[in-house]
């Protein structure tokens, strides 16, 4: 049924990436169309609380993680696993290559990845032991549950980023639960952020309109 969306659509974006959506759609070409822009747009409107998450983590760990080892490139000392020092490497090859030899501690930070910061909260390799419980609980001052639960939280949202970077559906989630979770881990880290990123949030007005959107009642937008 693919072969009923418009011809530059299925060369711009492929055939086998819009077949998912008409799958979802129940074979109607014409709302499988209207599904991929507003998994656009949902995506979109996504972008901005997990741009808030990421960076937030990512600097509340390093701040404690810096402070804990007496430097800002505390990975030399601190007993990262191996894939965690092929992630730091890999960074800092990064930085290099773009003419930054030596590269600083602070892009080395800047390229180290949403999945990397959220690994610290891991029970992997010990990390439990070695990073969580002498140092990585302070970078989330108003959370006071479990380890696990933590981690559980950010990986999730991990994945969801990712999705969403590589331009792959999202709407077929609970995407209230996870806008939901992002400003719960957010709050951990900083609430005040969580308050001012939610009151430039268009998220629950793009979800609110997505029947709207699918019936044609409402035009897509990005």
């Amino acid at each position: 049924m693919t072969d009923k969306l418009p011809e530059w659509m299925l060369r711009a974006f492929s055939k086998l990436r819009l077949a998912r959506y008409v799958r979802a759609a129940r074979g109607n070409a014409l709302v499988a169309g209207r599904l991929y822009w507003w998994n656009v747009e949902v995506s979109a409107a996504l972008y901005g609380p997990l741009h808030c998450l990421e960076l937030a983590l990512r600097n509340s760990v390093h701040r404690q993680l810096s402070l804990a080892h007496g430097r800002n490139d505390w990975w030399a000392t601190a007993p990262l696993n191996p894939n965690g020092q092929r992630l730091v490497a890999k960074a800092r090859s990064k930085c290099e290559r773009r003419g930054r030899a030596p590269a600083l501690a602070d892009n080395i930070v800047a390229e180290l990845s949403f999945g990397f910061w959220t690994s610290l909260v891991s029970a992997g390799s010990g990390y439990d032991r070695s990073f969580w419980v002498p140092i990585v609980h302070k970078a989330f001052p108003h959370y006071s549950g479990r380890r696990d639960a933590l981690y559980d939280g950010l990986s999730s949202l991990v994945l969801l980023r990712n999705r969403i970077m590589h331009h792959e559906p999202i709407h077929h989630r609970d995407l209230a639960a996870d806008h939901a979770k992002i400003y719960r881990m957010l709050g951990y880290l900083d609430p005040e952020l969580a308050k001012e990123a939610q009151a430039m949030d268009r998220f629950p007005s793009v979800l609110a309109v997505k029947q709207d959107a699918l019936s044609g009642a409402r035009p897509s937008r990005f």
